[in-house]
């Protein structure tokens, strides 16, 4: 039995993560924007969840909630930072404050839930941390812009914390999941859009999404089932791609980064200072 801490476990990933891991006999600190969003759950398995509100763009929340569910359960073997959404748009259609909120809540959100519970990991000397990502933090698709710099950045900051908190035995995965059927696009953020984008990329993005024929093959009870897995996994898995788009999408964009790398290989040497 693992005790397991996870953000965002209304719907989605996060709520089937929680239900799977409840089933397998494992307790969870959960949180919720919603009070009565687990109430079914919390009547199936009484004290093995906990569930708190909180809205992870609330820093001092974020905090209180986290010193709480170590004084709860005493240890917490597992962070799960899954809450998080998407501004789906193209780049100058959203306003300033749907900007500001989808860094609040993806970035932000995500590293001060590390930053709160990464004291208590160092005191109980392990841990675990599963950082959801997306395919989207490592290659790009058109009307995603915003989300994809939230990704990214996060993928950034967790290669750095790998490295800084190895030697108190915490380990870091970032989970990459391609697209799944959860509610993650109904959930998406839009704004008005701006007809000069119609024939556009991310016009063609915009109804593929609307008109349902984005491929979404995704299988959420496998996609969650690597998640727990992956935490008996020494030493941790750096990335946990998910799905065969995120392979495919991935593996391309990391293939065209590396050839354009190679490719400035003469300008790069040439900046150097001369001996």
């Amino acid at each position: 039995m693992k005790t397991w801490f996870i953000t965002g476990t209304s719907s989605g990933l996060g709520r089937v993560l929680t239900e799977k891991l409840l089933e397998q006999g494992n307790r969870v600190f959960a949180t919720v924007r919603k009070a009565d969003a687990l109430k079914d759950l919390k009547e199936r398995f009484g004290n093995n969840l906990v569930v708190e509100i909180l809205d992870v763009t609330d820093t001092e929340a974020i905090r209180q909630v986290v010193s709480k569910a170590f004084t709860e359960f005493e240890r917490i073997d597992v962070i799960v930072n899954n809450a998080g959404y998407a501004l789906f748009c193209a780049a100058e259609e959203a306003n300033d404050d749907q900007i500001r909120l989808q860094i609040d809540t993806n970035i932000v959100g995500s590293i001060q839930v590390i930053r709160a519970a990464l004291p208590f990991l160092r005191a109980q000397g392990y841990g675990r941390i599963l950082q959801l990502s997306s395919a989207g933090g490592q290659t790009t698709y058109p009307n995603f812009s915003f989300y994809h710099t939230t990704k990214w950045a996060v993928e950034g900051f967790c290669e750095t914390l790998a490295q800084e908190i190895a030697p108190f035995n915490i380990g870091v995965t970032i989970v990459e999941p391609g697209a799944h059927k959860t509610s993650f696009g109904t959930a998406m953020a839009t704004a008005p859009t701006m007809h000069v984008y119609d024939q556009t990329p991310a016009g063609d993005v915009r109804r593929a999404v609307y008109n349902g024929t984005f491929p979404i093959n995704g299988d959420v009870n496998k996609t969650v089932q690597a998640m727990i897995d992956s935490v008996e996994i020494e030493p941790a898995p750096r990335r946990l791609a998910l799905g065969l788009d995120a392979y495919r999408d991935m593996r391309a964009s990391l293939i065209s980064r590396l050839e354009a790398l190679d490719a400035q290989k003469d300008l790069a040497l040439a900046s150097e200072i001369d001996n």
